[in-house]
């Protein structure tokens, strides 16, 4: 929609990203804003916003069904929801790449019943709760977007039908291994606040 207010953050790319992003000016209320690390770029389009609820997806994720933004928005209002994402798919990926998202969907299934958590590739948040909770923790290094969203309680987390697609880059810079290692070894370390504040080498492969 025209009235729709949209924020890149960016850190210095160098592939054309706000050219592009502007291309969309004549649709979109296009704004490019300083970015850095994801918590930052994030917490800075947020404070600028000013609508009821804030989505914040990742650069190279792509929304194939267009209705999933109005059923997501009217899913979060008819349950009063805090935070609300989507399955993930991968875009022309291996059958490896794929296995390793519908993990990750299971595995966020199950989870919204005891301790959600949701990936800052889809999550939409009530715009007052995420200020409430601080935001995005910038002292963060790494999962920042695992970290918020698991502070967010069962019964106010929910995941709507369909999914969105991203690109498979992050498997091809580190490998599946590394990838489901890092999952699990942050799973496991959901509590340890200090496990957050390092990057664990994840930004090295930035891509």
């Amino acid at each position: 929609m025209p009235a729709t207010r949209v924020f890149v953050a960016d850190a210095g790319s160098t592939d054309a990203t706000i050219e592009v992003a502007l291309s969309f000016a004549d649709r979109l209320l296009m704004s490019i804003i300083p970015g850095g690390l994801p918590s930052i770029g994030r917490n800075a389009g947020a404070r600028r916003a000013t609508s009821r609820y804030v989505l914040f997806v990742d650069a190279d994720i792509e929304l194939p069904d267009r209705t999933m933004l109005r059923r997501a928005m009217e899913k979060m209002n008819r349950k009063e929801l805090h935070c609300l994402t989507t399955d993930i798919r991968c875009k022309g990926g291996r059958l490896m790449d794929d296995l390793l998202f519908r993990g990750n969907n299971a595995v966020q299934h199950f989870a919204s019943f005891t301790k959600p958590f949701a990936t800052g590739m889809f999550m939409l948040f009530d715009r007052e709760k995420f200020n409430e909770l601080g935001g995005f923790d910038e002292s963060v290094q790494y999962a920042e977007d695992y970290h918020l969203s698991k502070q967010v309680s069962p019964l106010r987390f929910g995941i709507v039908k369909g999914h969105i697609l991203t690109s498979n880059r992050r498997f091809k810079a580190m490998g599946h291994g590394k990838i489901a290692k890092m999952f699990l070894t942050t799973a496991f370390h959901t509590f340890d606040r200090q496990y957050f504040l390092k990057d664990h080498g994840y930004w090295k492969y930035e891509v």
